[in-house]
């Protein structure tokens, strides 16, 4: 989810200002320009939708507005006698990762990351993904600023119930999951929060480089090129991260087994999506299509759960099998890691150079949809 406005410091006034004038050039903008970002869509054959709504708006930016509001600087944090030692401790982490994403990444030096809010909940927002009942092709949102997009975020879980309630009854594939973290594009300057300080150090560096991999790198309208960039980056850093500060070897073995396990379930979920489309495109009847769907459905529990009789460590993963699973499901994991091995070709096609990786990130992006994908095509094929 992102949400856009232009950048501001601690001027609190200027900035309630300017987050009403783009309330209004954002009408503007998807009245008269709205079919430029539809036409930027790197998906053709999903219906695209428009993001734009006035209450949905307005639980954006109040959402967004209230969380700035109560952050405080890591300063001022770490200084409060109030603050738990552990959260002390997780913070002057999260500033020793804010600077090496800055110094030794060329990832933005601005002031993401520099800031704590402390949340009454466990996550930030809640995402709504959907996707036909017979196709992995997801639905998705234009926006002005973000571009077309294959969810929509709400900050009121019962707020995402109710709009996956409405998406249900047009006989869609749904998912309501919970997000810790979002980017808002260098817009503003992104939080640190509660609801995801407490990670391990190898996840935490995760999520700060994945988010700060969005101000680098953006392409409207195509949120696999876009999250996956985000995931490669955030391998390559905390690859980077680990050995530049941990002479243990201990720590980097530990999240490099946690990698491996989750690379198992991806590969897995990446098979079953294989399946689907093969059984999506095939001249089957609908009510033939259902009845594959259903037993690719129950073969994955059954996979997954040999998988994680093998290994415990992916109980991570029970309450995700836990859920009705449908298209949205694995397109939402899709999203994230289907063009990842594409994209670390790249990155050592540039011999590793992260700057000269951004740079042709930043030109395959540039493409045409269908020139991008056959580029993208052809790198994971040197994976």
């Amino acid at each position: 989810m992102s949400i856009a406005c232009l950048h501001q410091g601690p001027d609190r006034a200027r900035f309630a200002g300017r987050l009403a004038a783009l309330a209004l050039c954002a009408l503007l903008f998807v009245g008269c320009e709205g079919g430029r970002a539809l036409a930027s869509d790197a998906v053709p054959h999903a219906a695209p939708r428009s993001g734009y709504a006035p209450g949905y708006l307005w639980q954006s930016a109040r959402g967004h507005v209230s969380i700035w509001w109560s952050a405080r600087s890591i300063e001022a944090v770490l200084a409060d006698p109030s603050t738990a030692a552990s959260v002390k401790q997780q913070l002057d982490l999260a500033r020793r990762i804010r600077r090496f994403a800055s110094d030794l990444l060329g990832l933005p030096d601005n002031g993401s990351f520099t800031r704590y809010a402390q949340l009454d909940r466990p996550f930030v927002v809640w995402n709504v993904q959907a996707a036909p009942e017979l196709s992995l092709d997801p639905i998705r949102w234009c926006f002005p600023v973000a571009g077309c997009v294959a969810y929509r975020g709400y900050y009121r879980r019962e707020d995402a119930e109710a709009f996956a309630d409405s998406l249900r009854a047009e006989g869609l594939d749904v998912q309501v999951a919970g997000v810790t973290a979002y980017s808002t594009l260098g817009w503003f300057d992104d939080l640190l929060l509660s609801t995801f300080i407490s990670q391990p150090e190898p996840e935490l560096a995760q999520l700060i480089f994945h988010e700060l991999a969005h101000q680098v790198v953006w392409v409207p309208g195509d949120t696999r090129f876009n999250e996956s960039f985000a995931t490669a980056v955030e391998l390559i850093g905390v690859e980077r991260w680990l050995q530049s500060t941990h002479a243990d070897p201990q720590v980097r073995a530990a999240w490099l087994g946690r990698r491996e396990r989750r690379e198992q379930v991806i590969t897995l979920l990446a098979s079953v999506s294989a399946r689907l489309r093969s059984l999506y495109q095939s001249a089957s009847s609908a009510d033939d299509q259902r009845a594959g769907k259903a037993r690719i459905m129950t073969d994955l529990r059954a996979e997954f759960a040999a998988l994680r009789a093998r290994h415990p460590t992916l109980a991570a993963w029970d309450r995700w099998f836990a859920q009705p699973l449908g298209n949205a499901h694995l397109m939402s994991v899709g999203l994230y890691h289907d063009l990842v091995p594409a994209f670390l070709a790249l990155y050592r096609a540039q011999q590793q150079d992260l700057p000269r990786f951004y740079e042709a990130a930043r030109a395959l992006g540039s493409l045409a949809p269908d020139q991008r994908a056959a580029r993208l095509a052809a790198l994971a094929r040197m994976e």
